[in-house]
């Protein structure tokens, strides 16, 4: 199946969201309005305690912004508002009643490291490298930042994105903190993914959504934070060097 899409299945008290683009899992608006929309759905159910984030196929867990669609974007406008889609998915985690658990099959590229560093317990493999290239096409990891800082704190954050043309590997991932265990296989992080997510699931609702308040305290001003950082990247997006930069990539 190479059709884009966002799926949620409720198993065992446990809602199970799949995230997918055949271009190795890339952001572009429409799947990020929709996972933001299956975030808020599984928060609300009745049926789910807790949440697992993954995405399809075996070789990228995300590949951040969809550059097809940021290339054509034409006006500050428009450049905020795909960002602010990122913006919107982070915040949803954020305040999801629900604990997140991440599920990182591979390697994950900007706003994916954003996406797992907003999970609340995270696990990979280790094919599950990291980066952070936006510097090097023009722009930067501003609506990211906050999430992927208070993982792995600033200097990581700031290292990261300096060398932006470098994979970090999943030991760096697991040491700084954005992993907390990694497995040799997607069947070893499967079956503890499962394992974890259907154990949480019958523990206490309550005690749990009130250690996801606590895990958040001193964020409530990324609702307004996050929009700031996304109307930034809008403006940089529309630069010659990125412009050109992201035309290669196609």
């Amino acid at each position: 199946m190479n059709n884009p899409y966002v799926k949620l299945i409720v198993e065992n008290g446990v809602g199970y969201i799949t995230f997918f683009h055949p271009n190795r899992n890339s952001m572009p608006s429409d799947i990020l309005i929709l996972l933001e929309k299956a975030i808020l759905e599984a928060g609300n159910h009745e049926d789910v305690t807790v949440i697992v984030l993954k995405s399809g196929g075996d070789r990228t867990f995300c590949a951040g912004a969809s550059f097809n669609e940021v290339v054509t974007i034409q006006d500050e406008k428009s450049g905020m508002q795909f960002f602010s889609g990122f913006a919107n998915v982070i915040n949803a985690m954020r305040k999801c009643p629900k604990l997140i658990i991440g599920r990182v099959q591979g390697k994950a590229v900007g706003g994916g490291v954003g996406l797992a560093a907003a999970t609340d317990y995270c696990l990979a493999t280790k094919h599950a490298s990291i980066r952070l290239s936006e510097l090097s096409i023009g722009i930067g990891p501003f609506v990211i930042e906050p999430a992927v800082s208070r993982k792995i704190g600033k200097m990581a954050m700031s290292e990261m994105t300096i060398d932006a043309e470098s994979f970090f590997s999943h030991e760096y991932a697991k040491d700084k903190g954005l992993y907390a265990e990694v497995f040799e296989t997607t069947e070893a992080l499967d079956e503890a993914v499962k394992l974890l997510a259907e154990k949480l699931a019958n523990y206490n609702p309550e005690a749990l959504n009130e250690m996801k308040k606590i895990f958040w305290e001193n964020t409530s001003h990324w609702d307004s934070l996050l929009l700031e950082r996304a109307k930034i990247s809008g403006k940089l997006v529309l630069s010659e060097f990125t412009k050109n930069t992201l035309k290669r990539f196609r």
